[in-house]
């Protein structure tokens, strides 16, 4: 297989960065009546943001999808991100040989979320990842 083209490239990139914010905006009802005014959106902690893009790109891998063949930085990830990414994919692998898909796919969530947060959004490695301003 050959590379993308760079339009594919962007339209991929642009679609992940767009699954990332969707995937960590809250669905929560607005607060009750009385409020003076909407508090503004808490934005996505590293640890939150590297839960919710590892867990889906390890679910896909899992599932086989269309777009999992993407190498890691066509889907957002750190270096570090990816290590948990292979690592969740192997832990789900087993898990659904021995106990179905469905508990496969909870275990990469329950994973990822683990070790996400042990490593603090596991960001330290990439050369790409910015701190939100």
């Amino acid at each position: 297989m050959g590379t993308m083209p760079r339009t594919a490239r962007y339209a991929a990139h642009t679609l992940l960065a767009a699954l990332a914010l969707a995937g960590c905006s809250s669905s929560a009802p607005p607060s009750a009546a009385g409020s003076a005014s909407p508090s503004a959106p808490t934005p996505a902690s590293p640890v939150q943001v590297c839960t919710s893009l590892v867990s889906y790109w390890a679910k896909e891998t899992l599932l086989g999808t269309t777009w999992s063949g993407l190498d890691w930085e066509q889907k957002g990830l750190s270096n570090d991100q990816y290590a948990i990414h292979e690592d969740a994919v192997a832990a789900g692998r087993t898990e659904e040989r021995t106990a179905g898909r469905e508990k496969a796919l909870e275990l990469i969530d329950h994973f990822v979320a683990q070790r996400c947060a042990e490593q603090d959004g596991a960001t330290r490695s990439s050369e790409n990842w910015r701190p939100p301003m």
